[in-house]
């Protein structure tokens, strides 16, 4: 259910980990590479991450939001290596009996993501320079 990858993501592939018949809603929330940063053109990303943590860090910001809110079910992936423009480089999904619990879930678990999660994004832009960026705070 909190896999570091290095192949492509598949938001069937987590729609169908959260499914539940329980569940009248799913939301999924997928981050893709987008082809500019700051006015600068993107050719692509690059992750890298410490796997052991960062999946385990998955596990406990989905258990922090099935305290918050009545969730079925939560499934996150998030891929390493280079990404390119247009490609998935993160998918939430969450499942719960109503829509609102499912859409706040994935809101608040990309936001912890991002704050928590040891994963490093390097940008490599079209003029031959890059630049890492940390998702999360380092100490």
């Amino acid at each position: 259910m909190f896999r570091i990858l290095h192949q492509d993501l598949s938001a069937k592939d987590l729609t169908d980990l959260v499914a539940s018949t329980k569940a009248g809603a799913i939301s999924l929330f997928i981050g893709v590479t987008r082809d500019h940063q700051q006015g600068r053109e993107v050719e692509y990303l690059e992750y890298e991450a410490f796997v052991p943590m960062a999946e385990k860090m998955l596990e406990q910001i989905a258990q922090e939001a099935k305290n918050k809110w009545k969730l079925e079910k939560v499934a996150i992936h998030h891929r390493i290596g280079p990404v390119a423009v247009g490609k998935e480089s993160v998918i939430i999904a969450v499942s719960s009996a109503h829509r609102k619990e499912a859409i706040e879930a994935c809101h608040f678990l990309i936001d912890r993501l991002k704050e928590k999660v040891p994963i490093w994004k390097k940008e490599y832009f079209s003029n031959g320079e890059a630049q890492w960026l940390v998702n999360f705070p380092r100490q």
